[in-house]
């Protein structure tokens, strides 16, 4: 069977285009059928290392888990991660081929093409059905020259179009509408469906404004899918978890993630956000640290620069005064904040050598050549609130452009003083019940006691079934498979 193609796009970012992308693949899987995911060009600063050592967005690797099969730089060819306002770390086929200003990257772009369609017929060859995500919007005019990512990858590859709107913003009729009309006639003609996502209330609600909207813009809106309450790997910085900065009552255990301007694979924090009792906010004011049970410092992007806010806003000074008594816990770039040093002589960030905040005894030179590999391995011996996880397995993957030595000038990966544990490795919290032990220590401390059994990957199953069931049941299948 020829491979199939079916693509999704938005009427602006953060639509909810990748877990409608996600819950195609699952669907697709569930009935039987080989589906594979595919985004040209992703803009995300969380990412996800293959096993063979090539980076791409973590939300094509959420989706290839929805699809039953392995992530793949096919999945994602071009990824960018931004540095800056106004430039990305550009990556393709999985390696880093340089930092580029907007300016620069929008002049080189046309000439990956090559690259995103050799990348998608290594998909067509271990596929049935292909689901394809764009990225922004389809109508930004001043980015439609040489576009390789939504209008312009549909006609590459010839796939019909889904568009999504967002109506929990507000004026989705005038999302969907207006985009449509700035579309040329060939464009115009390839979406073959509208969806409308994120509804709250009583769809019937929605019946006039659905008839006006197919009347004038001659398209069929197939589906309006519920707003769902989903815990599943988010994009980027965009993502709506971020914006949860406030203790829940009731809620037995606290975690604080601190929130960097540059931060990077926060999903880092999701194994304890899916444990019932655990609450998981994310901060960037140094007085929201009170309270919490758990501090985590998580991946960073600019390491330099977010360390330099973190003193600018007086949030380390407060993290000092809180691993006095309880954990903190960093992670890529949080783990070489938490050192005595870090140095630049390569000027991969901004140069030069900048304090740490000495909390372990470890010094950072970063690099130009990133390290990127998945790794498995066993926690070393610790003590106190971290003694429950010694000797434990863990798998996940680096990816960070550092080296890390101790007192002795020994490389590490994972480290521990006292109330403080550093680590390098994204995803360590998410095998069996590694996030669970933690969490238990954390609620005995306190005198109380958390029932939860169940691993992190079955958790995750189950959100990909649940966000599944609930696109299947809102939205026309049938005539899906039609086109």
């Amino acid at each position: 069977m020829k491979t199939k193609v079916i693509m999704i796009q938005g009427t602006m970012s953060n639509v909810g285009k990748s877990l409608l992308v996600g819950a195609l693949c699952r669907i697709f899987k569930q009935d039987g059928y080989r589906v594979a995911p595919f985004k040209s060009q992703n803009m995300a600063l969380n990412s996800f290392v293959t096993e063979d050592g090539k980076e791409l967005g973590r939300a094509q690797a959420m989706q290839a888990e929805c699809a039953g099969i392995k992530p793949s730089v096919y999945m994602n060819p071009i990824l960018l991660k931004p540095t800056t306002d106004t430039g990305s770390q550009v990556i393709v086929n999985g390696e880093v081929v340089g930092n580029m200003p907007a300016r620069e990257y929008f002049k080189y772009k046309k000439k990956l093409i090559p690259d995103i369609l050799a990348a998608f017929n290594e998909l067509e060859k271990q596929a049935d059905i292909i689901v394809v995500e764009g990225a922004g919007s389809p109508a930004e005019i001043n980015l439609k020259a040489d576009d390789i990512v939504n209008m312009g990858l549909a006609k590459l590859i010839d796939a019909p179009v889904l568009l999504v709107g967002d109506i929990d913003r507000g004026g989705v009729f005038a999302q969907l509408l207006g985009t449509l009309q700035l579309l040329e006639p060939d464009e115009r003609a390839r979406v073959k469906g509208l969806i409308i996502n994120k509804f709250r209330g009583d769809k019937s609600l929605l019946d006039p404004g659905i008839e006006m909207l197919e009347n004038m813009g001659k398209v069929p809106v197939i589906g309006t899918i519920p707003y769902t309450r989903l815990l599943i790997d988010d994009e980027d910085s965009l993502s709506e978890r971020l914006d949860n900065d406030s203790y829940k009552d009731g809620k037995s255990i606290d975690i604080a993630v601190i929130r960097f301007p540059r931060i990077s694979n926060f999903t880092d924090a999701a194994p304890f956000e899916s444990i019932e009792g655990v609450n998981v906010r994310f901060i960037t004011r140094a007085k929201d640290i009170e309270g919490a049970d758990l501090l985590i410092l998580p991946g960073s992007k600019n390491t330099i620069s977010d360390l330099k806010w973190m003193r600018a806003s007086g949030m380390e000074a407060l993290v000092k005064r809180f691993s006095e008594h309880s954990p903190v816990i960093g992670i890529c770039g949080g783990f070489q904040m938490l050192g005595e040093v870090i140095s630049d002589p390569d000027n991969v960030e901004e140069g030069g050598s900048i304090r740490g905040m000495s909390l372990l005894h470890t010094k950072t030179v970063l690099k130009d050549k990133k390290n990127r590999c998945q790794c498995q391995g066993h926690f070393p011996k610790m003590s106190g609130i971290f003694e429950t996880l010694s000797d434990h397995e863990y798998t996940g993957y680096e990816i960070h452009m550092g080296v890390t030595t101790d007192e002795s000038d020994n490389q590490v990966t994972t480290i521990q003083n006292g109330n403080i544990f550093g680590t390098y490795v994204h995803g360590i919290f998410d095998e069996g019940d590694t996030a669970l032990r933690l969490v238990q220590k954390l609620a005995e401390a306190k005198g109380i006691k958390l029932e939860n059994t169940m691993d992190y990957k079955t958790f995750k199953e189950q959100q990909y079934d649940k966000l599944a069931k609930t696109v299947r049941d809102n939205l026309n299948m049938d005539y899906i498979y039609s086109i």
